[in-house]
């Protein structure tokens, strides 16, 4: 997925549909002038409805789309004829996406499940016809009810990636390099910090026709969760993966020291990040001989570990294993 088509975070304007006017008619024909009231309800005024999907991986297609307006109801007419309901404004998003008040910041829900639906913003009740308020003592009222206007509201939009597997590492750790030779995934790769700018999704083939995704996350520094470097931006979407899978490279001054920075920077932003799973890889262990290799294993924290080569493909068939075994 090319980097400037992922977009996770897009704010949009919900209009629902105004309810129908009910009908103050009524009721005539050719043996009766003055018949009673027959007016007719109006129907209700389209929602806004939002509906997972899971063809979709971002929110790119709404990145354009400020508005979203739904139809107004019809008003009801004569023969107790209700009006029919304003056309409803659907808005597809992504599994993993979130929904939020624009004013207050509240989450409303989120959209786990293909098909899943939520009216976002609903439309505006009809008005009553005629028919309803006729009684003993007013047998000809000659109004009725207006329908019910439309809300109007700003929502926010989040994605959270689905992933079974999401990458924690300081930039230049090796990321997308990893990405890029388990899948099909073409990452953007250069030697310097922050290359990627968006997350990038991967679908790692295992034996016997099996797979799992993986999420390549933009690098975190010290103090990401304070919204330092690309900071809060990406964090989220580190919530939704199934395990974590941290990346050092091998040539780091303190690996140990590393991975602590890096399992406090997710803690200060969501402590439950520290109820997954968690594998540590050291990467470009290509550079380093197998006496270096057992000097290196006397220094590293209490998790599970692996020492891998992207581009010299060492150790990436133990790094599957482990994540699969640790998925099921």
């Amino acid at each position: 997925m090319a980097a400037s088509n992922f977009v996770d975070y897009v704010k949009i304007n919900c209009r629902s549909g105004k309810g129908g006017a009910g009908s103050a008619h009524f009721f005539r024909d050719r043996t009766t002038a003055k018949g009673g009231p027959d007016g007719g309800d109006g129907g209700r005024g389209g929602h806004v409805i939002v509906r997972g999907s899971k063809n979709l991986w971002t929110l790119l297609h709404l990145k354009y789309r400020k508005h979203v307006i739904a139809k107004p109801g019809l008003p009801g007419s004569s023969n107790l004829k209700t009006g029919a309901e304003g056309e409803d404004a659907i808005i597809e998003v992504p599994l993993g996406t979130i929904i939020k008040d624009a004013e207050t910041g509240e989450v409303e829900f989120e959209i786990t499940e293909e098909g899943e639906e939520h009216i976002l913003v609903p439309g505006g009740r009809g008005g009553k016809g005629n028919d309803h308020f006729k009684s003993p003592t007013m047998q000809t009222p000659r109004f009725a009810q207006p329908g019910e206007d439309g809300l109007e509201q700003w929502k926010i939009l989040e994605l959270k990636l689905l992933a079974d597997v999401g990458l924690v590492g300081f930039p230049n750790a090796g990321k997308s390099t990893l990405l890029s030779v388990l899948s099909a995934a073409k990452p953007e790769i250069a030697n310097y910090p922050f290359t990627t700018l968006k997350p990038n999704l991967g679908i790692v083939s295992y034996r016997d026709s099996r797979s799992f995704v993986m999420a390549d996350i933009p690098g975190i520094i010290e103090g990401a969760h304070l919204g330092k470097g690309l900071g809060l931006r990406f964090l989220r979407h580190i919530e939704r993966n199934s395990m974590l899978l941290f990346m050092i490279a091998v040539d780091s001054d303190d690996i140990k020291k590393e991975y602590e920075i890096l399992l406090n920077e997710i803690t200060q932003f969501n402590p439950d990040l520290l109820d997954k799973k968690r594998l540590l890889a050291i990467t470009k262990s290509d550079m380093i001989d197998e006496e270096l290799k057992e000097e290196i294993k006397k220094e590293l924290p209490d998790v599970p570990y692996v020492f891998i080569s992207s581009v010299a493909q060492q150790g990436l068939d133990e790094l599957k294993d482990r994540i699969w075994d640790m998925l099921n």
